[in-house]
């Protein structure tokens, strides 16, 4: 084994899809895996990770409708022509995260050195695995291929991050693959409430959205609909009408989750989409504190709750523009998570728990005193970065 050394890789890079090896079940290419065939979903992976070429031996994949549309195409020896700086070849039966592949392809690796993961997968400059590739038989696999490169280059290394990629070796792999690829998708700085709740119902409904011809913008306008028909119930003091209004911004939260699900595993992100669901969650924030506010002037006959609403939803509105002109990235670590524990989710809870006494309207007091500490906070972290 041997240490990791030389500078990251941007590009050009090739994927090679190989046979599985043997002793690993042989999935089908067209096995359906959340909605989409596993090598179009291996594909199109490698596609978000950056690779600028996929190949796919004739063994993994014969069938070429599953890679229309895509940077897919079938291996042959005339498929590769010039040394791609950094060659990954991929066995046809591991499943693989973006992330995972966006390492491989990035990770410092010396000329004289392959990578190799226990799937299966190996990463390596290009010149030495191109020429095998080029003149592998049809039954070469991945086993054979990488045996190969190791016998050539004198350093193997270990590979990327295992929790990565899922590899199918037994029968009904598929499944638990699938549940496997639904369980990436929560994120770790998720509140207690949300991972442990919403994300499980939204996981739920997204594994049946996601063979159908439904799109995360679709479920952003769902997700919208159903905050903004809860807000007005909380226009008024009646327990039972801010449970409703309580319980339908909670279901707005769970389909908002709904639409990144689904925006991942089918490969739709797009900044408009992103755009539409920033922005729609706002309108319902906004929404659901302004009736919260002329609910309560009304129902106490006094208008001093009018400006904890006010200031509560211009400080929404103002983080809201503040955090869209600011990318994720532009603040430190510790900063980007005391920010996200200020905009944590789980306050919806603390909505539905005061709303069984008809007091939904008392939340106010901390959105408007936590708003102005987000977007310090936000303001904080942009100007160390630079500093840093």
């Amino acid at each position: 084994m041997t240490t990791l050394a030389g500078p990251p890789v941007a590009a050009p890079s090739l994927l090679v899809v190989l046979p599985a090896p043997p002793g690993a079940e042989v999935a089908p290419p067209d096995t359906m895996i959340a909605g989409l065939p596993l090598l179009r979903r291996i594909v199109l992976a490698a596609a978000r990770a950056g690779f600028e070429q996929v190949v796919v031996h004739p063994l993994a994949g014969p069938e070429p409708r599953l890679l229309e549309g895509t940077i897919g195409a079938p291996l042959a020896g005339e498929t590769i022509t010039d040394a791609p700086a950094r060659l990954v070849l991929l066995p046809a039966n591991v499943l693989p995260q973006v992330r995972w592949l966006r390492l491989l392809r990035e990770m410092p690796l010396d000329p004289e050195t392959v990578a190799i993961d226990s799937s299966g997968a190996a990463a390596t400059q290009g010149a030495v695995g191109a020429e095998l590739l080029r003149s592998a038989g049809e039954g070469a696999g991945a086993h054979d291929l990488i045996g190969l490169l190791a016998g050539k280059l004198p350093h193997v290394a270990q590979a990327a991050d295992p929790a990565g990629r899922f590899a199918l070796v037994r029968p009904g792999d598929a499944q638990v693959a699938e549940r496997w690829l639904l369980r990436s998708l929560i994120k770790d700085t998720e509140g207690f409430m949300s991972r442990h709740v919403e994300r499980r119902v939204s996981l739920a409904i997204t594994r049946r959205l996601v063979a159908t011809s439904i799109t995360p913008n679709v479920m952003t306008l769902v997700s919208l609909a159903v905050g903004l028909v809860g807000a007005p119930f909380f226009l008024s003091a009646d327990p039972l009408h801010q449970v409703i209004g309580g319980l339908l911004f909670l279901t707005h939260s769970i389909l908002d989750g709904c639409d990144g699900e689904l925006a991942r595993l089918k490969f739709q992100e797009s900044p408009a989409g992103a755009r539409l669901d920033f922005w729609g969650d706002n309108l319902v924030h906004v929404s659901v504190f302004a009736c919260m506010a002329i609910g309560w002037s009304q129902a106490a006959g006094v208008a001093w709750p009018l400006l904890p609403g006010a200031l509560a939803v211009t400080g929404t509105a103002a983080a809201a523009f503040l955090v869209s002109r600011r990318s994720a990235a532009a603040a430190p670590a510790a900063t980007a998570r005391l920010a996200e524990a200020v905009a944590n989710r789980d306050f919806i809870y603390l909505v539905i728990l005061l709303a069984c006494f008809g007091k939904a309207q008392w939340f106010l007091i901390p959105v408007a005193l936590g708003t102005p500490i987000f977007m310090l906070l936000v303001r904080w972290g942009a100007r160390r970065r630079p500093a840093a």
